[in-house]
């Protein structure tokens, strides 16, 4: 009696799998039919790359925020340095009531002003001696005034013509002071021409007398407790002086009652400017 074969389950280990594709055949151990190689599809652990970290990168703000952080805290700081410095000098106002000071021409002689011209009007000559009484005055109760010596001036008010100059000492005027300069000379000897004799003679021909304005200029520097200016200019003008030509001798009295004396100052102490 013959013995039945049963075909096994499993193929032999010779055998190929069917071809995938219309391929060769594919071996399990990575060989073809056709004595070519193939990847296998199994799962090696050893050929997996080894896992690498990546270097952390610290992420940054962008540089705009810090920027318009500058520029806020910027302004602000400015804003309010500036409004404390607003409250300081009005706090110094309120205390101090600082004023500009003021000047008085007291009165003005004329003891000579005579203008010459020779027969053939070539040329002419000026010559002129005034005697001025001048008081300056401080109204502030804690600035002091250093002033250095004064260069003084008369001019006519219409023609601008120059009539005599002089100088006033360098003083001191401390608080609430007032200091007075009396037999002040302003004189002159000069030639004139053609021109400035023109602009002068109808001043000298009028009845009411001739108009003069006075200047003085000069420096000063203001002082407050610790503080101290820069040296700066200061002009006095005083205008609407009428003056009387002299007759003989005896010195003529200007009239001086309507004269203004103004005062151009303008001092900076710390970040106060009057």
């Amino acid at each position: 009696m013959s013995e039945k074969v049963f075909p096994s389950a499993k193929p032999a280990a010779t055998a190929f799998p069917p071809a995938v594709n219309g391929g060769a055949p594919v071996n399990t151990n990575g060989t073809t039919a056709n004595g070519g190689t193939t990847k296998s599809h199994l799962y090696n652990p050893t050929s997996r790359p080894p896992y690498r970290p990546q270097p952390y990168h610290r992420r940054h703000r962008p540089r705009r925020n810090y920027c318009c952080c500058c520029c806020f805290w910027t302004i602000l700081i400015i804003l309010i340095l500036a409004l404390l410095v607003a409250i300081a000098g009005s706090v110094f106002y309120v205390l101090y009531r600082p004023n500009r000071p003021s000047y008085t021409l007291a009165s003005l002689r004329i003891h000579r002003l005579n203008l010459t011209t020779t027969s053939d009007s070539s040329s002419s000559h000026l010559s002129s001696l005034f005697n001025l009484t001048i008081s300056s005055k401080n109204p502030n109760s804690h600035l002091s005034f250093s002033y250095d010596p004064f260069v003084v001036s008369c001019v006519s008010s219409n023609s601008d013509v120059f009539i005599g100059n002089g100088t006033l000492p360098a003083f001191v005027s401390n608080s609430k002071n007032e200091t007075t300069f009396k037999g002040v000379v302003v004189t002159t000897s000069i030639d004139l021409d053609a021109e400035t004799v023109n602009n002068l003679r109808p001043d000298l021909k009028k009845k009411n007398g001739i108009l003069l304005k006075v200047q003085m200029d000069t420096k000063v520097t203001v002082k407050m407790g610790g503080l101290k200016s820069k040296k700066v200019g200061i002009r006095v003008s005083c205008d609407g002086v009428k003056g009387v030509l002299p007759k003989g001798k005896s010195p003529s009295l200007a009239n001086v009652s309507g004269a203004k004396c103004k005062v151009d100052l303008r001092i900076k102490i710390w970040r106060w400017t009057f």
